[in-house]
C-alpha cells in the first residue's frame, strides 16, 4: 500500500512538469506583436525628372596608324597631342633600300623598253621583207615571236617598278584626315613591323560620340525621340561628367543600333555631342541624362526602398496586414522621392518606416497613411 502511495505521487509529480514545459513551449511558441509601422499610399502625379544611363564617349572617326612596310624610324614630324592636317606626314621610315629597289627597277623597266624597240624594229623590217617574199617564213615568225615576249618583259617590268614605288611611298606615312594625334608609341631608331606595329592614334576633331546601353522596353521611346529628330528640346539629351558636373552642350540622338544584344536584352543607343572646347576625350565614362516628363507618374519616398544586390525592393501592405516583399525598377530621384518605373501601381499601400525591422510575411501595424500627393515635387533638381 505505501508503494502505491508512492507511485501516484511520483505521477502526479510527472504530471505537474509535464504541464509546466507545455506551457512554457507554448509560451515560446507565441507569435512576436506586430511591429509597428508608418504606411504611404502611392499615387500618381505629374513629375519632370532625369533618367540617367552609364555611358562611354568615342570618338565619331579615330583609325590606329600602322606602318606598312618594315624598317627603322627615321623622322617625326609632329608634336604629340597637336591638331594634325589631312595629308600631313607624319613619320618616315629608312628610305634607302626602297629607294635602292626603285632604281633598279626602274633600270630594269628602261632595259625591257630599249629590247622591245629592238623587237619592233626587227619585226617591221621582217614584215616588209615578207611583202616580197625575200625572206624566210620562219624568221618572220621568230621574230613576230621575240616581240610579243618583249612586250610582255615590259609589262613584267612595269608592275615590278609599281611594286617598289608603293614600298618607297609607304616608308611616308601620312594623316588619312585633320584631327588630333595621340602620344607616339614609337621613337626615333625603333624598328617597325607591317600590319603590327601601332605607330598612333588619331580621333576627329568636333563632335563626339556618347554611347550607352538602353533596356529593350525602352526603344519605342527612343525610336519616337529619333524620328522627331531636331523637333525635340535641345536640353532633352544632357550628360554628366566623372567630376558629377553637367556639360554645358546638350546633344542629339544620332542612332540606335541595328540589333538587341540577345544576352543582356539591351540596344546601344548613340549620342551626337559638341566638343568646341576639347573638354570630352574618347574613352571617358559619362552619365547621360535623358529629360523625361510623366503625367502619371509613381513616386514614393525614397525611404521605403531597400537595396538587396543591386536590387530594389519595398514592401507592400498586403491581406491581414501583412508585408509582402516587391521588386521595383527605381528610376531617378527627385528630392526625398523616387520615381518608380515598374513594380507599383497606384492605390497599393507601403511601408515606410520601420522597413528595418520588417520582414516578408510578417503581420505589421499600420501606424499612419500619409497621402504621396501632399509632397510630391514638381521639378527634379
Amino acid at each position: 500500500m505505501k508503494q502505491g502511495v508512492q507511485f501516484l505521487v511520483f505521477s502526479a509529480m510527472i504530471g505537474a512538469a509535464a504541464s509546466c514545459g507545455a506551457k512554457e513551449d507554448n509560451k515560446q511558441q507565441q507569435a512576436p506583436p506586430p511591429v509597428s509601422v508608418n504606411i504611404d499610399t502611392v499615387q500618381q502625379a505629374p513629375a519632370l525628372y532625369y533618367d540617367e544611363y552609364p555611358a562611354t564617349i568615342n570618338a565619331l572617326n579615330q583609325v590606329d596608324i600602322h606602318a606598312q612596310v618594315s624598317g627603322y624610324i627615321t623622322g617625326i614630324y609632329f608634336q604629340d597631342g597637336q591638331r594634325v592636317t589631312k595629308g600631313q606626314r607624319l613619320y618616315s621610315i629608312d628610305q634607302q633600300k626602297y629607294a635602292g629597289d626603285y632604281n633598279q627597277a626602274i633600270a630594269n623597266l628602261n632595259v625591257s623598253k630599249a629590247n622591245l624597240a629592238k623587237a619592233q624594229k626587227n619585226a617591221d623590217r621582217y614584215l616588209e621583207l615578207d611583202k616580197n617574199d625575200a625572206i624566210a617564213k620562219q624568221t618572220v615568225d621568230n621574230a613576230l615571236a621575240d616581240l610579243d615576249a618583249a612586250k610582255m618583259s615590259v609589262e613584267a617590268a612595269k608592275a615590278s617598278a609599281a611594286a617598289v614605288e608603293t614600298n618607297l611611298r609607304y616608308a611616308n606615312i601620312y594623316a588619312p584626315f585633320s584631327g588630333v594625334i595621340g602620344i607616339s608609341q614609337v621613337k626615333l631608331g625603333s624598328a617597325v613591323t607591317p600590319g603590327t606595329t601601332i605607330l598612333n592614334t588619331i580621333s576627329a576633331e568636333g563632335s563626339l560620340a556618347v554611347d550607352f546601353a538602353v533596356d529593350e522596353k525602352e526603344i519605342p521611346r527612343f525610336v519616337k525621340m529619333q524620328q522627331q529628330g531636331g523637333a525635340i528640346g535641345d536640353s532633352v539629351f544632357t550628360i554628366a561628367l566623372p567630376d558629377g558636373s553637367v556639360y554645358a552642350y546638350p546633344g542629339k540622338i544620332a542612332l540606335l543600333d541595328r540589333a538587341v544584344d540577345p544576352q543582356t536584352g539591351t540596344i546601344r543607343a548613340r549620342l551626337e555631342f559638341p566638343n568646341p572646347q576639347s573638354i570630352l576625350k574618347p574613352g571617358m565614362t559619362c552619365n547621360v541624362r535623358v529629360k523625361s516628363y510623366n503625367n502619371d507618374a509613381i513616386l514614393i519616398p525614397t525611404k521605403a526602398i531597400t537595396e538587396q544586390m543591386g536590387e530594389y525592393f519595398v514592401y507592400v501592405l498586403g491581406d491581414s496586414n501583412k508585408a509582402v516583399q516587391t521588386k521595383i525598377t527605381a528610376g531617378m530621384r527627385i528630392n526625398d522621392k523616387t520615381v518608380v518605373k515598374d513594380g507599383l501601381t497606384a492605390g497599393e499601400k507601403i511601408i515606410t518606416d520601420g522597413v528595418q525591422k520588417v520582414r516578408s510575411g510578417a503581420v505589421v501595424k499600420p501606424a499612419s497613411d500619409a497621402a504621396v500627393q501632399d509632397s510630391v515635387p514638381k521639378q527634379a533638381h
